[in-house]
């Protein structure tokens, strides 16, 4: 299937085309941004960020203006928010399929925020929204990073009867873009407020556990408390999470709820999905960014230190927030697309 990126210079965007190298179901065939960079060439557009090479089919692609009419069937949006709830709709009115990392349209009740580990079902919302719209094709949404962190590491609960979530969040500089803060402000520091992440992460994390009804989502029933740093680490946001449920459990209970978690894009073998969407760490200092992050390719989160204190039971959970709370979450989304709805 032939796809374009949007957003493709940015640092998210740069994520999308290091994932799609020598994808086994998408082709890159269009590259798009903002109109300093249509009409050059990607390599004389781009500044890369990344550690690994510049793919090399796609140096010499002449970046497009963000429009509908370019040749790809689904585009990969990494747009800023604000031009993406413009965008966006654009591109699905004209009939192409939008696998959107933007928080633009997240909550609209007929546009699917999917984690599909979590909500695969959500999915089917599709319809409705093209029923509603009068679109021939489509947008379909990922979580905020954070959210999608969050909501794996609490879907494996599920079960157990989940009342109350509150977390904290300490969360990578690479999830403000390059050089979306500063050096001066971030070293030796912590910053503890990231403008509109705390209710994001309050919001989104309901939608997305809720479940399909009437042409919207019903939204979960239990409440989310959150607090949002950032931290002077590059990749990777850890979050301590405290969660009540609803009958007590044993530490035991817990582990064997992560250790048998998988989800639709597991037993569907989809080319993103890690073997093991949430991994249960035993040691007492795990996660950590610099020696989890990368687990599963970037697309696992990882899990330690669950305890179990006055009927409540807390733990860490990390994530890599470009990975698998960005760009990868989008391309997942795009695969189980293909392989069930297309």
């Amino acid at each position: 299937m032939k796809v374009g990126v949007l957003g493709a210079t940015g640092m998210v965007g740069q994520r999308f085309l290091q994932l799609l190298e020598n994808h086994p179901v998408f082709e890159v065939s269009a590259l798009a941004a903002s109109s300093r960079s249509a009409g050059k060439k990607y390599v004389e557009a781009v500044d890369w960020y990344l550690d690994t090479p510049l793919p090399k089919d796609l140096a010499e692609v002449e970046v497009e203006r963000c429009e509908p009419g370019m040749d790809a069937d689904l585009v990969f949006s990494a747009l800023p928010s604000d031009v993406a709830g413009e965008v966006e709709p654009r591109f699905a009115e004209e009939g192409h399929l939008v696998a959107s990392n933007a928080s633009a349209l997240r909550m609209e009740g007929d546009v699917p925020l999917v984690v599909p580990e979590v909500n695969p079902d959500h999915l089917s919302l599709v319809d409705d929204q093209r029923r509603n719209r009068g679109w021939d094709g489509f947008v379909v949404t990922n979580p905020n990073c954070s959210s999608i962190i969050l909501a794996l590491g609490v879907a494996p609960l599920r079960d157990l009867g989940v009342e109350e979530v509150r977390v904290s969040t300490m969360q990578a500089v690479s999830g403000a873009g390059y050089g979306g803060v500063p050096g001066m402000a971030i070293l030796d520091n912590v910053v503890p407020r990231i403008g509109g992440e705390e209710e994001k992460v309050e919001t989104e994390i309901r939608k997305i556990m809720g479940s399909v009804e009437g042409g919207g989502v019903s939204e979960a029933g239990f409440t989310v408390s959150a607090r949002c740093n950032r931290v002077p680490v590059v990749d990777g946001h850890l979050e301590s999470v405290w969660v009540a449920l609803e009958e007590a459990v044993s530490v035991g209970d817990v582990e064997e709820a992560y250790d048998s978690f998988e989800g639709e894009p597991q037993r569907l073998g989809l080319p993103t999905a890690p073997d093991e969407p949430v991994l249960l760490r035993g040691e007492e200092d795990r996660p950590q960014p610099r020696l989890d992050r990368n687990a599963g390719n970037g697309m696992t989160v990882t899990v330690g230190r669950p305890r179990i204190k006055g009927g409540e039971l807390s733990f860490t959970v990390l994530g890599h927030n470009t990975v698998r709370g960005a760009a990868g979450a989008s391309v997942l989304n795009a695969e189980l697309l293909v392989e069930t709805l297309l």
